[in-house]
């Protein structure tokens, strides 16, 4: 067995324009280099705050009764954030990390050392550098898949979902959560381009100074971004993305979209905190920004939903499961 290739934090400038030309260098790339510091940028933690909203996910579209799962595998798993988040909330006992990214999968194993499940053990996960249309795995091995924010990652989303069909036993769940609309990507990538442009640009002001971060980190922010755009491959229309799961083999099939409101407010939020140095908005900030998620998220739940069409929400969410006969 070949060891797994090292993170590569560091891309050189020719690694970067090749990874133009190939979107799978491009996500090891982007995905290394964003591992020291991805669970900062994107407000990830493993407390209760994020285990409820990992559970939430997970329930909102598998149904409360869903689980609990003894293995599961998570697709894409940047630093672990759904899965970890999931066993902390009793939804699996035992899992797998894997991600394209050697740094990811290192980062998400570091999170899951520290972390115990409800009954106060450790959780029990192991990892490995994956791709998501060539799972190394043998065939019925996960009673659950789950993955955040990967689906849009993947070059060829058809044969990733066979290939999580294949690896989950007869009646298993895979569950997506976390997939941006195509309607979603445009309002949120237009708001977040204004919000940073206004925020480093008003933070030149010699009283706002210290609100500025160095203008290497800002750089380095700029070119990430650029690999961003590479590595971001698909948006999804809800209705295509239920077809192409059943076309896939899988049956019991549900998409559900949920976020506009709190997106639209979501997002400006998120770009002004990558904006600004690390530690300078404090915990104050942070219950605000939650809180005000938390409220919208309610109003996207109980009211905008039901009168917005569903391609309007900005994250997609997706399951099915594995026919328990074949034929």
């Amino acid at each position: 067995m070949t060891a797994d290739p090292a993170p590569q934090p560091h891309a050189t400038a020719e690694q970067v324009e090749a990874a133009r030309r190939d979107p799978k260098l491009a996500n090891v790339l982007y995905h290394d280099w964003e591992a020291a510091c991805y669970d900062e940028k994107w407000s990830i933690s493993y407390d209760e705050r994020c285990i409820d909203y990992a559970v939430g996910r997970f329930r909102a579209i598998a149904g409360p009764a869903a689980g609990p799962y003894e293995h599961a595998m998570e697709l894409g798993s940047g630093t672990g954030f759904f899965l970890l988040n999931l066993m902390q909330g009793g939804v699996v006992a035992r899992g797998s990390v894997t991600d394209l990214s050697p740094g990811m999968v290192a980062a998400a194993l570091r999170n899951a050392a520290g972390l115990c499940s409800p009954e106060g053990v450790g959780l029990d996960v192991d990892g490995r550098v994956a791709d998501a249309e060539r799972i190394p795995y043998d065939d019925a091995t996960f009673d659950l898949v789950v993955g955040h924010a990967v689906l849009h990652h993947i070059p060829d989303v058809p044969a990733a979902l066979r290939e999580v069909l294949r690896v989950l036993r007869p009646g298993g769940r895979f569950v997506f959560a976390g997939e941006p609309t195509r309607i979603g990507d445009r309002y949120a990538r237009a708001l977040g381009r204004a919000t940073w442009w206004a925020t480093t640009n008003v933070t030149k002001l010699a009283p706002l100074r210290s609100w500025r971060r160095p203008q290497t980190e800002l750089d380095s922010s700029s070119r990430a971004a650029a690999l961003e755009a590479v590595v971001d491959l698909h948006t999804f229309d809800p209705g295509r993305l239920e077809r192409t799961a059943c076309s896939a083999g899988a049956v019991d099939v549900r998409v559900i979209t949920e976020e506009f409101t709190a997106a639209v407010f979501g997002w400006p939020v998120r770009t002004f905190e990558a904006a600004v140095p690390p530690g300078k908005l404090g915990r104050g900030w942070a219950m605000f920004a939650y809180r005000t998620w938390q409220r919208l998220a309610a109003l996207d739940e109980h009211v905008v939903s039901r009168v917005l069409p569903r391609a309007f929400g900005y994250n997609v969410l997706l399951t099915g499961t594995k026919p328990t006969q074949v034929g």
